[in-house]
């Protein structure tokens, strides 16, 4: 019987993602417009958007990188 673990990167992966997307939420009442011209949930909303999608790419790629001992 083998011990699966938790694929922790896919899991970090998954949440980056949901942020990614959050950050793109429209909020009236937001203090400040954001890059993109309107009031979002961020006010850095192009830029962290694209920080988290690639911590996404990091994530998914060091998943897939396993070595071969964990195969």
């Amino acid at each position: 019987m083998t011990r699966q673990t938790t694929p922790t990167h896919l899991i970090f992966a998954v949440v980056e993602l949901s942020l990614a997307l959050v950050t793109l939420i429209p909020r009236a009442a937001a203090s400040k417009a954001c890059l993109l011209g309107y009031k979002a949930l961020c006010s850095f909303t192009p830029i962290s958007t694209l920080i988290l999608l690639a911590l996404v790419g990091l994530h998914l790629f060091l998943h897939y990188r396993k070595p071969a001992a964990e195969s």
